[in-house]
């Protein structure tokens, strides 16, 4: 439980901070400091993409890697509707409409996560790096370039939790929810067939459910 837990917060203040600052930089701030303070308990995923490709190199179990998605969702969706009581937002006449660069922005998302994913799994899943003190950086200055060059397109999301919580406080367009959640997942996916085939050494098979 306490994985899930950290899990929770983690995203519970990244969701926070995206909707109370809207800047690249503090939300990759954010990221790279829950990073460091639950990386030790969790693996501080704070994003069902990267979960995904976290299982999909076998460093995770599925029974453990839908509790971390249904925690990270929760988080993130009540720091939403937080920052809607902190701030008085009122996303009327505002939410993110892509219009008709869905496919624009379905590119932007499966770069973005893609980015973000790989690095994750080379800073934080591999031999060769194990024990190092920058992975909490290397990931929250992903999301700080990502951002910053891809969010104006898509809005930068780059995590399932992030746009469904967006969505829930109407930042983003439920209509595009499709946009985040196969982008998301999907640069996830390659990032982790990628990582597979380039670090042979490495590569492991997602292991089995846990059976009593």
């Amino acid at each position: 439980m306490r994985k899930y837990i950290t899990e929770f917060i983690g995203t519970f203040f990244l969701v926070l901070i995206i909707l109370t600052s809207g800047q690249p930089l503090a939300i990759g701030s954010t990221l790279m400091v829950m990073i460091f303070a639950g990386g030790h308990v969790s693996g501080g995923h704070y994003n069902p993409a990267v979960t995904l490709a976290i299982w999909l190199r076998g460093k995770i179990t599925v029974n453990e890697a839908i509790p971390y998605m249904i925690f990270q969702i929760a988080g993130g969706i009540l720091a939403a509707l937080l920052a809607v009581w902190l701030t008085n937002m009122n996303m009327e006449g505002k939410t993110m409409d892509l219009g008709d660069t869905t496919l624009k922005a379905l590119v932007a998302e499966i770069t973005g996560t893609f980015a973000l994913a790989y690095v994750v799994l080379n800073v934080a899943t591999t031999r060769g790096t194990s024990g190092n003190s920058f992975y909490g950086l290397a990931i929250g200055f992903t999301v700080f370039v990502c951002a910053t060059g891809l969010g104006p397109i898509s809005g930068g999301a780059f995590n399932p939790a992030v746009a469904i919580s967006l969505s829930v406080v109407k930042a983003f367009a439920w209509k595009n929810i499709w946009i985040y959640l196969v982008g998301c997942f999907g640069g996830a996916i390659i990032a982790a067939l990628v990582f597979n085939f380039i670090n042979v050494e490495d590569r492991m098979v997602p292991p089995l459910p846990k059976t009593d």
